[in-house]
């Protein structure tokens, strides 16, 4: 029997929407949620997911502690997010994804784990940044292999542009960092581009960065890379 529920409408990446003249951070797509997804989401939920809300987040009750906070958009399944937040048990994590079947994938790797450092809020990003997170408070921020949207007519949808690295640069702490991740060559010059034009953020590299050993090389970008595709890691400090 297979290990799937009915399709589950969910959503991804972060574009301007002329049509509602806002930011979202997503657009609709179908996606399918296993037992085993749905069981974390009904048992670890209450622990890890934190709903959102109009309100500043208070991030030292959440956790329990005082420690740097890094803030991840769109985890996907969640495998990434689940080996960084293992490496670095002295911070907090909160990822944002809007994919329902990606939380509870994270949820269920949170539970393997023993990640008590790690929080799900299923929101758009934007909003949770607008509304939840204060200014100056992260030590880091990560969005890696945000969809490319590679056709022409489609690069207004790519998350990397200049009203959301604005609003990420004010949520972000002095002396922290955004870093940002692509295997799309065309999206990294974007990327570069768009980063480099926020005044308040300064590239540590000169250029591209060579990947920080905190993000480890996933099994689909590894088979990308021997078959000769680039990857482009940006990491970005804040003035």
């Amino acid at each position: 029997m297979s290990d799937t529920k009915p399709a589950d409408v969910t959503s991804k990446p972060l574009f301007y929407d002329p049509t509602e003249r806002r930011i979202r951070s997503f657009v609709t797509r179908a996606g399918r949620l296993s037992d085993a997804q749905a069981r974390a989401i009904a048992t670890l939920g209450p622990q890890f997911l934190v709903p959102y809300q109009k309100t500043i987040l208070d991030v030292n009750s959440l956790f329990g502690r005082a420690a740097p906070t890094i803030f991840e958009i769109g985890f996907g399944m969640g495998e990434t997010s689940a080996k960084i937040s293992a490496g670095m048990p002295e911070k907090n994590f909160i990822g944002v994804e809007v994919h329902t079947p990606g939380v509870g994938s994270l949820l269920k790797l949170t539970d393997e784990l023993g990640l008590l450092n790690q929080r799900i809020i299923q929101h758009d990003a934007f909003e949770v940044l607008t509304n939840m997170i204060a200014p100056n408070s992260l030590a880091g921020v990560h969005v890696f292999f945000p969809d490319p949207w590679h056709k022409a007519r489609h690069n207004k949808r790519r998350l990397i542009q200049s009203p959301l690295v604005a609003l990420l640069a004010s949520r972000i702490a002095p002396g922290g960092y955004l870093h940002c991740a692509t295997d799309w060559e065309e999206y990294a010059v974007q990327m570069l581009e768009v980063l480099g034009a926020e005044p308040t953020l300064q590239n540590t590299a000169e250029g591209y960065a060579p990947r920080p050993d905190y993000r480890p090389v996933t099994k689909f970008e590894n088979r990308g890379l021997k078959l000769g595709h680039g990857v482009w890691d940006l990491v970005f400090s804040k003035i």
